[in-house]
């Protein structure tokens, strides 16, 4: 949420870095947010003048009492005055609920470094890594026509057809030899994060409330984005009350919330955080993108990272995040290359975000498989959460959050990338100790 004084101080530069973002989307409702402010300003003034008549009043009651003399008609004006003031008390307490609501609805500013653009085609490429060129290398070619992962993961029990059986479109079954790789991404993730980078791995619930959602910034200009759990039971269960719940989109969701209304001492920074968790989106609006094979999913795995930090370090924090999630890429050898999103492509709570694209050989192309963000205060002011400066004052923390990785699309990438003629996939080398020392990937 944006910090509403920036509001109240100059309002029209605020709009034009929203208008950045995406043109001809009303990010705010300048109408009633300028009505609002100036109905709270003269509220407030007037409570101001009705205190100070109030204290004159006051004092010149006491020694007319003491005279004998009346004050019938000077009290009369105190009650008059009391409940005039009691009213606008009313009101104001009104007003804060109406101009959170108008915040709630506001996206991040894009920090000065963010490049100006309407959609994808504004961001820019930062660099691009191979296996065999390092950094500035090319995606190489396999020297054979490729497959893409469908046809190579269904050989080794990658099952769409089951998926949809069980739960519909979109969702996918794997069994045997591609369930193991799967889980072997993910558990070399989480250890290269802990072991390699100073996170500390959570277990987090993969259900949460409204609170941690809006903490967050999912709720709630995203409701329609996630899956909300509904009342039910069987068998004379008791019904239990799930109607204010949903299931995590990303454990980012969690692992942030874990400093909500809370003051952190500041030699607790920073605070790194990470889990392997589900995550589970309805990919609203995106009908028709990518529906064949595991791109986009409405229930996928990912290894989230979380970092919580001072102020002042959260823009190199960035830089470092974007190297931790590169180390997974590098260590799989699958080329990929790094992209600064433009003000019009960033998430609603980043003021900067660095992509990392993988090459995918069979659609020959990047495709995203990381994203890491600096939110700055912005969800920490949702979240109260704050940390004890060196002058002994609260101040809000600075919040960042990247994918290290997510694990469906790099069991694409290590499909496609290390495919071998014959259809056989040749495991990564930091994978093997995962999988028994094999070597090769065969049906």
């Amino acid at each position: 949420m944006l910090d509403i004084t920036l509001l109240r101080k100059d309002l029209p530069s605020v709009v034009a870095r929203l208008e950045s973002r995406k043109k001809n989307q009303p990010y705010l409702d300048v109408a009633r947010f300028s009505a609002l402010e100036a109905e709270r300003k003269q509220l407030q003034t007037r409570t101001e003048e009705i205190q100070a008549r109030r204290n004159a009043l006051n004092k010149q009651i006491g020694p007319l009492k003491a005279k004998g003399e009346s004050v019938d008609a000077l009290m009369a004006e105190v009650n008059a005055l009391k409940a005039e003031m009691e009213s606008s008390a009313v009101r104001l307490d009104a007003l804060q609920p109406e101009l959170q609501t108008l915040l709630l609805a506001v996206p991040n500013l894009p920090h000065e470094s963010v490049p100006q653009g309407e959609d994808e085609a504004g961001n820019v490429e930062v660099r691009r890594w191979s296996p065999q060129g390092g950094e500035g290398g090319n995606a190489p070619q396999l020297g054979f026509t490729p497959r893409d992962h469908v046809e190579l993961g269904e050989p080794l029990g990658l099952d769409f057809e089951m998926g949809v059986k069980l739960a519909g479109s979109r969702f996918t079954v794997m069994k045997g030899a591609i369930a193991r790789l799967h889980r072997a991404l993910a558990q070399f993730m989480i250890d290269l994060q802990t072991g390699q980078h100073g996170y500390t791995e959570c277990y987090v619930p993969y259900i949460v409330n409204g609170e941690t959602l809006r903490g967050t910034g999912q709720l709630p200009k995203f409701e329609g984005d996630l899956f909300a759990a509904k009342k039910g039971g069987q068998d004379g269960e008791p019904v239990p009350d799930l109607s204010a719940l949903y299931l995590i989109p990303t454990s980012e969701v969690p692992l942030t919330n874990f400093v909500r209304d809370t003051v952190v001492p500041e030699s607790q920074l920073p605070i790194r955080l990470t889990a392997h968790t589900p995550c589970f989106r309805s990919e609203a609006g995106s009908a028709g993108r990518d529906t064949r094979g595991m791109i986009r999913q409405h229930q996928f795995d990912k290894v989230e990272m979380v970092q919580i930090v001072h102020p002042e370090k959260s823009y190199d924090t960035l830089e470092e995040m974007t190297r931790h999630a590169e180390a997974v890429l590098q260590a799989l050898e699958l080329p990929y290359r790094v992209v600064l999103l433009c003000t019009g492509d960033m998430g609603f709570g980043s003021s900067k975000t660095y992509d990392l694209e993988v090459w995918i050989p069979a659609q020959a192309t990047y495709r995203e498989i990381s994203s890491v963000s600096n939110c700055e205060a912005f969800q920490a002011r949702r979240l109260q959460a704050r940390f004890k400066n060196a002058q002994g004052k609260n101040e809000l923390l600075h919040t960042l959050n990247g994918s290290g990785l997510a694990v469906g699309r790099a069991l694409v990438a290590v499909l496609e990338n290390h495919q071998q003629a014959d259809g056989s996939i040749a495991i990564p080398k930091a994978l093997r100790p995962y999988l028994g020392n094999q070597a090769v990937l065969r049906a």
